[in-house]
């Protein structure tokens, strides 16, 4: 049993069944496409850490598109976490985003559709991991609310809350500045997708 009900909800039922409906050439495709747009104004990134990784399209894209890459990942789920340990290269970490620990520092830590998914009570916690185990960017891909909502997810409740998540790690660290930001619309007829905004931000 993990600490809180979102970690035991997606550890479980939830998160297998999930995996499924993510696994799909037309998502990796879609990842590809908006990697590449989210890290065409960054520096050179040669590491990276992902919160959250599910089966690992996120890990795919980004070996495709930086080739070399050294990349691990924290997935909650068991059958997931064994699907992205399937990816070469990539070291999986079968965890909590709240129970794991390293003394290793990446180029970039990212999440995309974790952050919505966490506590609010925890997220502080985890916004201080994202800072902490990067030595330069930080990446988050989430759904966007200026204040705090909860979302009703697929007939659960407390199970997805959106919110300013970069805006409020920009206030808690004075020295994470905005690099480019934008939004993704689910009706974009290159790489949709469920109307998600990114921020990468960077340690200056």
């Amino acid at each position: 049993m993990y600490k809180t009900e979102q970690e035991n909800f997606w550890a479980g039922d939830f998160g297998d069944k999930y995996i499924g409906r993510n696994n799909d050439q037309k998502v990796l495709s879609m990842k590809i496409g908006v990697l590449a747009q989210i890290f065409h104004r960054g520096g050179y990134i040669g590491s990276c850490l992902e919160f959250g990784s599910n089966i690992g399209l996120n890990l795919r894209a980004l070996g495709l598109l930086i080739p070399g890459i050294k990349m691990e990942a924290v997935e909650i789920n068991e059958k997931a976490a064994n699907e992205c340990a399937k990816i070469p290269d990539v070291k999986v970490h079968n965890t909590s985003i709240l129970e794991f620990d390293t003394d290793k520092k990446f180029d970039l830590t990212f999440t995309s559709g974790v952050l919505i998914h966490i506590n609010p009570d925890e997220l502080q916690t985890v916004y201080k991991k994202l800072y902490d185990y990067s030595q330069r960017y930080v990446m988050v891909s989430e759904y966007y609310n200026p204040t705090p909502v909860e979302v009703n997810y697929r007939g659960n409740k407390g199970r997805l809350f959106k919110r300013d998540f970069a805006g409020e790690m920009m206030d808690m660290f004075p020295d994470l500045h905005l690099v480019d930001y934008g939004f993704i619309y689910h009706r974009d007829w290159r790489f949709p997708e469920d109307d998600s905004t990114w921020f990468l931000m960077e340690k200056r």
